[in-house]
């Protein structure tokens, strides 16, 4: 074994393939041999330790910690903490060390050609053997490895592979990514044929205007080329040209060395469709090495997009156009397999994306396996590429330490000579959190020599100053800025560059509050072009609660909804004993592990409309197509009004344009609230949607609720006491619980870690004390006069309440002292006995929509089991909640209809579970649901905010210390 490669930083490989563009993973069999299935496998205690007799089986492709096969080698969670303490150098001595092994048939027919060895990822660092023979080594977690095994290879007889991976290494404190720390092959493993001359590498520049530039590169294993040998490229079948700049297509007249040549051809190709994610149309084009015959001896296809991409002050322009960057951060995850993902898998990701309004990706932090390319170019998403490089716990002394500057260039280099083809990608980026040092100006040179058509950006080069950083950043990317602060920055005059959030809105637990505040904002407000949501999964790994290990990449599906099965559970930070850990931060995505969207994605759908719907005035209702490059002909439309579908053919309007159509009319309209939705759908069939799929519902108020609440309620006339007991609670034979004022929510994991729960938490908030004052009876009313002690002093609370005909009408006025600034919610909390099984309410619906997040929630009348009312995110935590809601209804087959009816929209919920059992729960399995409805019904709530990871939600969205009021009424007994 090599001389501990692992812990020397200066080396980054030695005898790799130089990366190239050239694909191989769909060659045919005649060319190519999967090698992915099951290996023999050991795991030794460290990287010098020999390999015994004693062989075990693994699964290739896959990590080793989710599987038996790595014993006690278990996945470890960790944001920013390396998994050892100190200095990065040198590794712990306990490394885990997997030995893979097989036997491999090389076709006979490959004698006399040249072989090559791919390993699609290795984590961290990998050692190849063939036969016994040492034929390199590479680090980087996330890009192939290739190696040329020809001397090494028996052709037409068995040929022993050894994969040798090491855990940990110097390429560790490069790689320390907020993710779950795993080790082993992780993508897959194959080898490939080529003749002695073959195409080494292709690069091309396709613009919007059709122009088209092709460079291919011939190398030779020999030391000269064959005399005679020419490249023919063809685009869709017609041939594109050598230069002009040459006269014939012989390998000889571009020839640079005796073993390298660079033929370059040269076209325009007319009445192109250029590519944009609205429009990703793409052309195959066809690369052939011929011999001096004729005869085809390598040939390479790939497909290819003509758009532009440039910054003209500070806009960041496709193909001419200014784009809002509607993007997500997405990791390489799946809850069974930890880091292996297949190409479907993939294409469902990009589907979701795409059907919730999602346009762009960023490769957080290092290259996705190259298919997630070829689906973005497919169905039309850009993407931010990212090197991976991350030096998060040792940010500062890596990013000028001479001996990472290899790595730093290497890495960057040889993720753009991967995928500079690929039109979706339409911006490099240097890596993550790792400060700024020369070893990114070093990456950064190398990067804008060798692709001058795209930007790079890189947050650490303009995280202390944004208008500086020019070498490192052509764009201003701040990490979880205040809305303030880039609205600010875009009005100060100082702004020099394009502004594109490379994270913001941290989807972590019950969050993206103040999601549509941002975008008012950025839509707004010139010079600010959106950014990248974090990020799209929650990292739940699926554990089997019998013996707390990772469900492995064979289980089955143990979940549904979002929710893990019972005997499972979604694990995370500590739960595999792994210490340091950062605990449930890796739960921070806009979908839960199984991809089941959480309610912030239909927020974010809703605020990526292509149409937008206001109210005109005189009956008229004013549209705007909200598309960069499309009409509204790709999309179908239905109007819904009173609770009933109507057919609408949309305007013919181009991109950003707008115009006032008639409000429709519908029979049966009603004298309260009256809204009114369109259903915009797929018009067309897309790659990622058939026809008919509904992707936003914009929707406009055409009239309020103007009607007094008794009325509302079905009350008239007189009234009389409503009945309470000794401790001034009201009397109702359908509570268990009778109503009390509640000031607390379960901490979402945004209030927990944003430091708000523990302050409510000494303030007394959970357990206030209640303490009746007073209780009176008049004429038609009961008074209850009550004081919750907190440490920052009493909570005064009046209530008074009165039976009107069918119903009860409650009161309820609150003062919170000064001392009170700031807390979850001012409400009434109430629980109703077992048997209630359904609710429907008119309101914000259909899932949980809060005072800051509740855009993609249309108002309408809805109903749900009371049981899938709550949202399972993977801490339990307050959830369940519905924005707006005018009125309730309460039902079950034994059990007499209850509704309540508020005075005012307010905020709602209906659960299984008090605030106090969700607090309790670090899981789910350790939660039991109550046959009781536990009712909340909120005159003030708090908004959600990001504060896990970025600013906390809008001052408007705080609930305040001063007066509360609110009225509501419950259908009376009997």
């Amino acid at each position: 074994m090599a001389e501990r490669i692992w812990d020397t930083p200066e080396i980054t490989g030695w005898r790799r393939v130089t990366a190239h563009a050239i694909r191989h993973d769909l060659d045919g069999p005649d060319r190519r041999r999967s090698l992915d299935g099951t290996w023999r496998f050991q795991l030794l205690d460290h990287p010098e330790q020999a390999a015994g007799a004693d062989w075990t089986e693994i699964r290739v492709p896959g990590a080793w910690t989710v599987q038996p096969a790595g014993g006690a080698d278990l996945p470890h969670y960790t944001n920013v903490t390396m998994p050892w303490p100190g200095a990065p150098l040198p590794p712990p001595g306990h490394n885990p060390t997997g030995v893979y092994e097989r036997d491999v048939d090389v076709p006979a027919a490959w004698a006399g050609r040249r072989i090559v060895l791919h390993v699609g990822a290795a984590e961290s660092v990998l050692l190849a053997r063939v036969n016994g023979v040492d034929v390199g080594w590479s680090k980087d977690a996330h890009l192939a490895a290739e190696f040329d095994i020809t001397a090494a290879v028996r052709p037409g007889e068995p040929n022993t592979v050894r994969l040798t991976v090491v855990k940990w290494s110097d390429a560790s404190a490069i790689e320390d990514q907020d993710q779950w720390w795993h080790a082993g092959l992780t993508r897959s493993v194959f080898l490939y044929s080529t003749g002695t001359t073959y195409l080494g590498d292709l690069r091309t520049v396709a613009a919007r205007d059709g122009s088209l530039r092709v460079d291919v590169r011939v190398l030779s294993t020999g030391r000269t080329l064959p005399v005679g040998w020419r490249v023919s490229v063809t685009l869709d079948g017609r041939p594109v040209p050598l230069d002009t700049a040459h006269e014939q297509q012989q390998i000889d007249v571009d020839r640079v060395s005796d073993w390298w040549a660079e033929p370059r051809f040269s076209t325009v190709v007319p009445a192109v469709v250029p590519w944009s994610d609205e429009t990703p149309s793409l052309s195959t084009l066809d690369v052939v090495l011929h011999d001096f015959d004729g005869a085809e001896l390598d040939r390479t296809r790939i497909r290819i997009g003509f758009r532009d991409v440039t910054i003209v002050g500070r806009d960041l322009l496709v193909n001419g156009v200014r784009v809002m960057i509607r993007g997500v951060n997405r990791h390489d995850f799946d809850p069974r397999t930890g880091r292996t993902v297949t190409a479907a898998q993939m294409r469902a990701d990009l589907v979701l994306m795409k059907r919730y309004g999602f346009n762009a990706i960023r490769t957080s932090h290092y290259p996705n396996d190259p298919v997630l390319l070829d689906l973005a170019d497919e169905l039309g998403l850009y993407v931010v590429d990212e090197a991976n490089i991350e030096a998060h716990d040792h940010a500062h002394e890596i990013a000028d330490d001479v001996r990472y500057l290899p790595a730093f260039v290497d890495r960057v280099a040889r993720m753009v000579s991967r995928d500079r083809n690929h039109p979706s990608v339409i911006i490099w980026s240097l890596g993550n959190e790792s400060d700024y040092g020369a070893n990114h100006d070093a990456a950064a040179g190398w990067l804008r020599r060798a692709d001058p058509t795209r930007p790079l950006q890189y947050e650490g080069a303009i995280k202390d100053d944004w208008t500086g950083g020019l070498a490192g950043s052509d764009i201003v990317c701040p990490m979880y800025p205040s809305l303030a602060q880039i609205v600010e920055h875009a009005r100060s005059g100082d702004q020099n560059r394009p502004l594109i959030m490379c994270e913001y809105s941290h989807a972590m637990g019950n969050s993206n509050g103040t999601l549509a505040d941002h975008w008012a904002a950025i839509e707004s407000t010139p010079g600010l072009q959106g950014g990248f949501i974090w990020e799209f999964w929650d990292h739940g790994i699926l554990q089997r609660l019998a013996d707390g290990r990772p469900a492995g990449p064979s289980a089955g599906e143990h979940w549904r909804d979002g929710a893990a099965e019972p005997g499972y559970r979604w694990a995370y930070g500590g739960d595999f004993g792994d210490s340091p850990n950062d605990g449930t931060f890796c739960a921070d995505g806009l979908v839960f592990p199984d991809r089941t969207p959480k309610p912030a994605m239909a927020e974010h759908r809703e605020l990526a409309s292509p149409i937008r719907l206001s109210d005109a005035g005189d009956g008229m209702v004013r549209i705007v197509n909200r598309s960069a490059f499309r009409d509204l002909g790709r999309l179908q439309a239905a109007w819904e009004l009173n609770g009933g579908l109507l057919p609408m053919t949309l305007p013919a309007l181009g991109p950003g344009q707008a115009t006032q159509i008639p409000v429709p009319s519908a029979p049966g309209t009603p004298d309260g609230e009256q809204w009114l939705t369109l259903r915009v759908s797929v018009g067309q069939e897309q790659p990622w949607a058939p026809a008919g799929t509904e992707i936003a519902r914009p929707q406009v108020r055409l009239r309020p609720e103007k009607r007094p609440l008794t009325a509302r309620a079905g009350a008239t006339g007189g009234g009389t006491p409503a009945e309470v007991d000794d401790d001034g609670l009201l009397i109702h034979p359908t509570f268990a619980v009778a109503p009390r004022l509640s000031l607390w929510r379960a901490p979402t994991d945004n209030d927990r870690i944003g430091g708000q729960a523990a302050r409510w938490l000494r303030l007394g908030l959970a357990d206030a004390v209640r303490r009746v004052t007073g209780i009176q009876r008049e004429a038609d009313r009961t008074l209850v006069d009550a004081v919750y002690e907190t440490t920052a002093g009493p909570v005064r609370h009046h209530l008074t309440a009165r039976r009107i005909g069918p119903v009860i009408l409650i009161g309820e006025e609150v003062v919170l002292p000064e001392g009170l600034d700031d807390v979850p919610r001012v409400g009434t909390v109430l629980q109703l006995k077992a048997g209630y099984d359904e609710m429907s309410w008119f309101g914000h619906g259909p899932r949980d929509t809060y005072p800051d997040r509740h855009a993609g929630g249309p108002v309408g009348d809805y109903t749900c089991r009371i049981d899938d009312a709550f949202t399972p995110y993977l801490r339990p935590q307050e959830s369940g909640g519905r924005h707006g809601v005018r009125r309730l209804r309460l039902t079950g087959p034994d059990t007499p209809p209850v509704e309540l009816i508020m005075d005012e929209p307010r905020q709602v919920s209906v659960t299984r579970f008090t605030a106090a059992d969700l607090d309790r729960a670090a899981h789910h399995d350790e939660l039991t649901p109550r046959a009781e409805a536990v009712i909340h019904l909120d005159a003030a709530h708090r908004g959600l905010g990001t504060a896990s990871c970025g600013p906390d939600t809008l001052a408007r969205y705080l609930v305040h210390a001063g007066t509360y009021r609110w009225e509501w009424t419950v259908s009376a007994p009997g």
